[in-house]
């Protein structure tokens, strides 16, 4: 169900902050996107590829966190997204998040999402790369910034190779991601 409620009163945004409803929440140009929690799917994958992409991202001296806001510089807290999975460098993180420049980012898709919807905003950011993953099926798609635009990588065997990450996302029967790195596999 979508809603719209202009104008919302103070005491209403108050009261989700109050109670944490507020958690998952972001803003668009100015606009509240008031979303629901994620389904124990979409929260299971999302820290279960976090702990996997963990030791990688140490290892690029890069940090991980799930469900960490990323600002477009200049707006204050006019213009944020709450990607699933972040990866950034420590010079771009503040008390909020992240400040515009994220490396890497991961949208695991709940029913009637808006990830795709984020691209625009990810790439006025400078966000090398985007991973969407449904967390039922597994299918992965992994877009990758080519000037404005994101464009879909993925080789003949329908695997992706992360240049950010290092590593190389591909789906195998279970339904399973598995994430190879140079250390060697593992699958969620």
């Amino acid at each position: 169900m979508r809603a719209l409620l202009l104008d919302p009163p103070e005491e209403f945004l108050a009261e989700r902050r109050r109670k944490g409803a507020d958690r998952w929440d972001e803003v668009w140009d100015g606009v509240l996107h008031m979303v629901p929690p994620p389904s124990g799917w979409h929260q299971q994958f999302g820290t279960d590829l976090v702990l996997v992409l963990a030791p990688v991202v140490k290892a690029l001296g890069m940090k991980v966190s799930q469900e960490m806001g990323v600002f477009r510089p200049g707006t204050g807290e006019r213009d944020y997204r709450l990607p699933d999975v972040v990866v950034y460098r420590m010079e771009h993180f503040s008390d909020r998040g992240v400040e515009g420049k994220a490396e890497f980012v991961a949208e695991v898709l709940s029913p009637g999402d808006e990830s795709r919807e984020k691209f625009g905003f990810y790439a006025a950011c400078g966000i090398a790369e985007v991973l969407i993953v449904d967390p039922r099926t597994r299918e992965f798609d992994l877009h990758v910034l080519r000037g404005e635009k994101y464009f879909i990588l993925k080789d003949e065997r329908g695997a992706a190779r992360s240049s950010v990450l290092g590593v190389t996302f591909s789906r195998v029967d279970g339904p399973k991601l598995r994430v190879s790195t140079s250390s060697g596999t593992a699958e969620i």
